[in-house]
């Protein structure tokens, strides 16, 4: 009997980073957060408004996202 590990098994140096769920938590941060950014830049806002409106995006979208496990879990 073989001790290898078949390929639908996850090897032991995979990263977290690299989970389906993890990027797609990623991503969803990051659309928040650009989509913050455009909606100030169709207000005519200055860059650094237009900054401001992405990190505050980042955020809210963090906090969508832990809400969003919070209720699932």
């Amino acid at each position: 009997m073989s001790r290898r590990r078949g390929p639908d098994r996850r090897s032991p140096q995979s990263s977290v980073v690299t989970s389906p769920s993890t990027r797609a938590g990623i991503a969803f941060v990051l659309l928040v957060g650009l989509s913050s950014g455009l909606i100030a830049l169709h207000g005519e806002a200055s860059p650094t408004e237009i900054g401001t409106a992405i990190g505050i995006g980042l955020v809210a979208g963090s906090g969508l996202l832990w809400y969003l496990h919070w209720i699932v879990a």
